[in-house]
C-alpha cells in the first residue's frame, strides 16, 4: 500500500526527531502504526491533512508552505501525546520532503526521479546535533523551521531528475545575486571533521539499510538514515543528503509494492550513497567539491533566447510529487527546459500539461509550448538547461516549427553512438532518433516495440508504468505500425543491448505533427491504413555476458540484506564461470561479498557475535561499482559508443 497522495511531504528532520522519541516498546510497533494509519481516511482543508486513527482519536499535518517542515506541526489527539506512536507514524507514511537543493552534480537524472529535488530548503537553526563518535549513532536532530518563502526563480513546484529526485529551494538568478553555495562556511580544499563524521554517520546508516535489506529496514531504521542526511546537510553536505533521501525513498517504494519501484534503481541509490559517504573522507580539491555538492542550481544570466518546442512528458514520482517538463532548443540545438511538478498524484501528472508555463507573461500551456516557441529576454538558465522565472524574466508567445525543419532537423542529425556517448558521459540523456518500426516483443519487463535504427536493432519500452499515463497504450497502437519511418524521441535505458524509453513520436501519418506519448492518446485511425495489430513475440532473456551472475548477487542483497548472501548456493559455481569467460576481477568481488556476508566470529563462550554491516557494505559496494561501471561500458559498446569516462567522484 502506498502513503496516501493526501499527505503532505515531512522534512527527513521531523521524522528523525519523533522515531527518536518513541519508546523501545513504540518501536517495535511502528511499521504496524504506518500501515494501519495508511489505511485510515485523510482529508486534506487548505494547508491541514487530518487523519482519524479512531472515532475519538485524530492526527492533523500543518504545512503551511506545502510540508510539515516542524515537530509541532504533527499533532495528535491521544493520550501518550506528544511522544506517541500515531505522530512518528504519520511522518513515517509521509512523502519525504527535501531540505535543500539538489546537488548539482546530480542534475542529469530523469525528470520523475528529481522531481522531489527542488523543493524549498528549510534553514537550520544556528544549534547544531550532537556528533556520533567514531561508532555511535548521531545525537537527537535539532528542529528546523521553514524560513518565509521568497519569489522562486523557477516557480513554485518547479521540479527536478531523484533523484526525484528527484526526485531544494529558489535557484540563484541574476535578479537575487545569489551563487551556488552549501550555507556552509568551510575550507574549500580538504574536509572538515564535521563532515567527516557526517559522512561516517551516511555510511554507517546506509549499510545497516543494506544489511536488512528491504524487507528489514522499517520505519526505524528509515528514520535514522533520515537524521543522518539532516546531519550530513548541517555538515554543508548536500549531496550526500539527497542521496541518502533518495534512498529512503526507494525503500518506501518497495516496502508497498509500489508499481513505480525499480530494483535496480534502488541498488543504484544505494550505490551512490555508500559511494560518496565512502569516498568524501579521502578527498580534495575539485573531487571533494563535486562530492560535496551544492545546495542551490546556480543558475546564470543567458540573455535573449529564441526557442523552439520538442515535447512534454508527464513526471509521476514514487514520492508523491508529479506534474509536467516541456522541453525545447535554441537554433544551436541546445536544450532548454520549463517544469511544474510538486505535490500530487496522476491527475496532476496529466493535468499539469494544460496548466501556463511560469515564465514571463506568456499564458502558453506546457501542451501549447511544445508545439509553438518563446521568445525570453533575461533568461536566467542552470548548467542543464532549466529556465528560471525570476522578476527579470520577460517571455511572450513566438512561432514553432516542426521536426523535419530547422532548427529542430539537426538534433536528429546527430549519430546515434555519439548521443549515447554523450549521455554516458554525463549530459542528458535524450535520445533524437530515426527508426523503422518492425513489431513486438515481450520481455520479462513487458512489451517493447522492435525498431531498424540505421541497421541496429533498437527496442523502445514504455516511459512509466502507470496506468493513469498512456505511454502503454500508445505503445500497443504503433506496434501495428510496422514498416513505419519515424522520428522518436527517446531516453536512453543502459544496457547490454540498444534500449530506449520512447517519449515522443512523429505523427504517423502527418509529417508535420508529433504526438507525445504520455499525455496525448493515439487512436487506431491514425495509423497508416491497412495497420493491423501483430501480437507480440516472446524472446527468452539474453545476456550476453555472464556479468548478470554478479549483478543478480548485488540486487539480491538490496532486496533481502545480507543474511540472503550469507545463505546463498552457487557462489563458487558462478564464480568460476565468470573466470572462464575472462571476468576474473567480477569473480574477486563476487567471492569477497560472499565471504563477507557470511562473516561471523564467536565469543570464548562460541555464542555468535553480531556481524560488521560495514564490512558487507564495502564489499556490496566494490561490487555494485565494477557492475556499473562494466555495464555502462557494454552499453556503449552495442550501441557502437566510445567507452565512457569516469568521472573523479565516482568511489
Amino acid at each position: 500500500m502506498s502513503p496516501q497522495p493526501q499527505l503532505p511531504p515531512v522534512a527527513p528532520s521531523v521524522t528523525a526527531e519523533l522515531v527518536e522519541a518513541l519508546s523501545p516498546r513504540l518501536r517495535k510497533r511502528l511499521d504496524a502504526g504506518v500501515a494501519k494509519l495508511l489505511a485510515r481516511p485523510a482529508v486534506r482543508a487548505g494547508d491541514t491533512v487530518r487523519i482519524a486513527v479512531d472515532d475519538d482519536t485524530d492526527v492533523v499535518l500543518h504545512a503551511p508552505e506545502g510540508a510539515v517542515t516542524a515537530a509541532d506541526a504533527i499533532r495528535c489527539g491521544c493520550l501518550l501525546a506528544p511522544d506517541c506512536l500515531h505522530r512518528a507514524a504519520a511522518a513515517s507514511a509521509a512523502p519525504v520532503a527535501d531540505e535543500a537543493a539538489a546537488p548539482v552534480a546530480e542534475e542529469t537524472a530523469a525528470p520523475g526521479e528529481t522531481a522531489e529535488a527542488e523543493r524549498k530548503p528549510v534553514a537550520a537553526e544556528p544549534a547544531k546535533p550532537k556528533q556520533p563518535g567514531p561508532q555511535g549513532p548521531p545525537g537527537p536532530v535539532s528542529r528546523t523551521r521553514q524560513p518565509k518563502p521568497a519569489d522562486r526563480a523557477d516557480g513554485p513546484g518547479a521540479s527536478g531528475q531523484t533523484d526525484r529526485p528527484h526526485q531544494p529551494g529558489p535557484p540563484p538568478t541574476a535578479d537575487d545575486g545569489h551563487t551556488g553555495h552549501t550555507g556552509h562556511t568551510e575550507d574549500a580544499e580538504s574536509v572538515t571533521d564535521a563532515q567527516r563524521t557526517a559522512a561516517r554517520t551516511v555510511f554507517d546508516a546506509a549499510a545497516a539499510v543494506l544489511d536488512a535489506g528491504t524487507e528489514g529496514s522499517g520505519a526505524v531504521l528509515q528514520a535514522e538514515l533520515l537524521r543522518a542526511a539532516h546531519t550530513a546537510r548541517l555538515a554543508g553536505l548536500p549531496r550526500a543528503a539527497a542521496a541518502a533521501v533518495a534512498v529512503v525513498t526507494g525503500v518506501r517504494a518497495a516496502r508497498s509494492a509500489d508499481p513505480g519501484h525499480r530494483l535496480a534503481d534502488l541498488a543504484t541509490a544505494l550505490s551512490g550513497v555508500l559511494g560518496v559517504a565512502h569516498r568524501l573522507p579521502y578527498a580534495a580539491g575539485p573531487e571533494l567539491a563535486a562530492l560535496r555538492g551544492t545546495v542551490r542550481r546556480p543558475y546564470r544570466p543567458d540573455g535573449s533566447l529564441r526557442l523552439y518546442g520538442l515535447f512534454s512528458e508527464p513526471v509521476l514520482t514514487a514520492t508523491g510529487y508529479a506534474g509536467a517538463v516541456t522541453w525545447t532548443a535554441d537554433a544551436g540545438g541546445r536544450l532548454y527546459s520549463v517544469s511544474d511538478v510538486a505535490p500530487g498524484g496522476p491527475s496532476r501528472a496529466t493535468g499539469a500539461a494544460d496548466r501556463a508555463v511560469r515564465l514571463g507573461d506568456t499564458a502558453l500551456t506546457h501542451r501549447e509550448l511544445s508545439r509553438a516557441g518563446l521568445a525570453v529576454s533575461g533568461a536566467t538558465v542552470s548548467p542543464t538547461g532549466r529556465l528560471g522565472a525570476g522578476a527579470g524574466v520577460r517571455a511572450v508567445r513566438a512561432s514553432g516549427v516542426a521536426w523535419d525543419s530547422e532548427p529542430l532537423r539537426r538534433l536528429w542529425a546527430v549519430p546515434a553512438a555519439e548521443q549515447v556517448a554523450r549521455a554516458l558521459d554525463g549530459g542528458h540523456d535524450l535520445l533524437f532518433l530515426e527508426v523503422t518500426l518492425t513489431g513486438a516483443v515481450r520481455e520479462a519487463g513487458g512489451e517493447s516495440l522492435l525498431a531498424d535504427c540505421g541497421g541496429m536493432p533498437l527496442r523502445l519500452a514504455v516511459a512509466h508504468d502507470d496506468p493513469a499515463l498512456p505511454y502503454r497504450d500508445n505503445l500497443r497502437l504503433l506496434a501495428a505500425a510496422q514498416g513505419s519511418r519515424l522520428r522518436i524521441v527517446a531516453r536512453l535505458a543502459p544496457g547490454p543491448r540498444p534500449r530506449a524509453l520512447l517519449l515522443a513520436v512523429r505523427h504517423p501519418t502527418d509529417p508535420a505533427a508529433r504526438v507525445d506519448l504520455g499525455l496525448d492518446r493515439l487512436r487506431h485511425a491514425d495509423l497508416p491504413a491497412g495497420a493491423a495489430a501483430a501480437p507480440a513475440v516472446a524472446v527468452p532473456a539474453v545476456d550476453e555476458a555472464p556479468l548478470h551472475l554478479l549483478r543478480r548477487r548485488v540486487h539480491q542483497a538490496v532486496s533481502g540484506g545480507r543474511p540472503v548472501l550469507a545463505s546463498a548456493r552457487g557462489g563458487a559455481g558462478d564464480g568460476e564461470r565468470l573466470r572462464r569467460n575472462g571476468l576474473a576481477t567480477a569473480a574477486a568481488l563476487l567471492g569477497e561479498l560472499h565471504a563477507a556476508a557470511a562473516d561471523r566470529t564467536r565469543d570464548a563462550f562460541g555464542r555468535l557475535l553480531p556481524a560488521d554491516p560495514n564490512r558487507f557494505a564495502r564489499a556490496w559496494l566494490a561490487a555494485a561499482v565494477y557492475t556499473e561501471t562494466v555495464e555502462r561500458a557494454l552499453c556503449a559498446d552495442g550501441w557502437g559508443a566510445p567507452a565512457p569516462q569516469t568521472s573523479a567522484a565516482r568511489p
